[in-house]
């Protein structure tokens, strides 16, 4: 299932992983569990500059380009990564570079080629590599097993490194052995041959993004925005992920259970919405707030408001409401020394208990956790 925002584990040292090859030469190693929730990544600190990163005070991370790949897909992890700074300094937190199997020319699905400066030694330094979808005829994609040539890069990671696939990029950590035994999404029209390519991975066709802390999966094109956006949240909290969702005008938070498409046909646009009752609803969330209330902010019946806000949303207002409180309660867990009963009146679960229930539901840790280590990571 589709693990929803948490902050980010840090990640257990591990062998690199079991590579299916078309003729393996070694027994294969096992994936290990993922990490235990409420604890927080590190940003690297102490270690000198490397051959292919020059800021060790920052997150490293790999975007590893292959022939064929996506150039939207491409662009993301630096566009997203690169956008986050320091609240209080304005410094940046990740140092993004892009790679491949080698310096030099990759060709991407469009009518372009572009020129990589770096080569494998970037994946065995990054504290992440992220691979984008590529439209490219491999053994991969009918097969399940990596090319030698794939196989030796993905050995090369780093042990404990973060991996992160964009789309079909997922195929590529299935045929690496990363996905065995873990959930995992891509592109909804990919996933039947995911599941029969590699049966022991358990795809969910149906989310965003899957999160299952040292490996990360996202549905196709833009829910790659969605996932960068949910990691940089994971790694730094809210308000960071949110200054980045402004400067990139993008939506600040879609969850990762949320659905890859709304099967039915959207609302014509001459139909009335319900945006203002979702405006009117974000201005009061420490209200309690009832479906016909909103209902009657858009003049529609409770029936019919319903259906087009699932519709709209993807989501019922029941869902939408409890999310949004959540994401107003790790704000203010955040950025606020309130106590946890304030925090949970103005964030509109009532009570303390309730909003540790519902924290508990959507994080996995609780509110006196979560704060300390948002608290712990902002004094480091």
């Amino acid at each position: 299932m589709a693990v929803t925002a948490q902050p980010l584990p840090s990640v257990p040292p591990r062998s690199a992983p079991a590579l299916r090859m078309p003729e393996p030469t070694a027994p294969p190693t096992s994936t290990p569990a993922p990490p235990a929730p409420g604890q927080h990544a590190t940003v690297p600190s102490a270690a000198p500059p490397t051959a292919v990163f020059r800021h060790p005070d920052r997150h490293h991370v790999a975007v590893f380009a292959l022939d064929g790949v996506i150039p939207f897909e491409l662009g993301i992890p630096l566009r997203i990564f690169g956008a986050a700074q320091d609240p209080e300094d304005g410094s940046r937190l990740y140092e993004v570079v892009t790679c491949s199997l080698r310096p030099g020319p990759v060709r991407t699905d469009a009518d372009f080629t572009i020129m990589v400066e770096h080569g494998q030694a970037a994946l065995r330094e990054a504290d992440t590599v992220v691979v984008p979808a590529s439209y490219e005829p491999s053994p991969v994609f009918t097969e399940g097993v990596l090319p030698p040539a794939l196989a030796e890069a993905f050995a090369a990671f780093r042990p404990g490194a973060r991996v992160v696939s964009i789309c079909t990029g997922s195929f590529l950590l299935a045929a690496a052995g990363l996905l065995d035994g873990r959930p995992a999404t891509t592109h909804w029209s990919s996933a039947e041959d995911l599941q029969r390519l590699f049966p022991r991975v358990k795809v969910d066709p149906d989310v965003l993004y899957v999160d299952d802390g040292d490996v990360l999966t996202s549905a196709g094109v833009a829910a790659g925005l969605d996932l960068c956006l949910h990691i940089v949240r994971r790694d730094f909290g809210t308000a960071v992920a949110n200054a980045v969702a402004r400067r990139t005008v993008v939506p600040p938070h879609r969850d990762g259970g949320q659905a890859q498409y709304i099967r039915r046909p959207l609302p014509e646009p001459q139909l009335a919405s319900t945006e203002r009752a979702r405006a009117w609803a974000l201005d009061r969330l420490d209200q309690p707030l009832t479906l016909r209330q909103m209902a009657d902010r858009e003049s529609m019946s409770v029936r019919t408001f319903t259906r087009r806000f699932r519709e709209e949303v993807g989501l019922s207002p029941g869902q939408w409401l409890t999310r949004q409180r959540v994401e107003l309660a790790r704000h203010l867990l955040e950025s606020t020394e309130l106590g946890v009963d304030q925090v949970a009146r103005q964030a509109g679960f009532g009570t303390g208990a309730s909003m540790r229930q519902h924290l508990q539901a959507a994080l996995g840790v609780s509110p006196t956790v979560y704060r300390r280590t948002f608290q712990a990571e902002t004094r480091s």
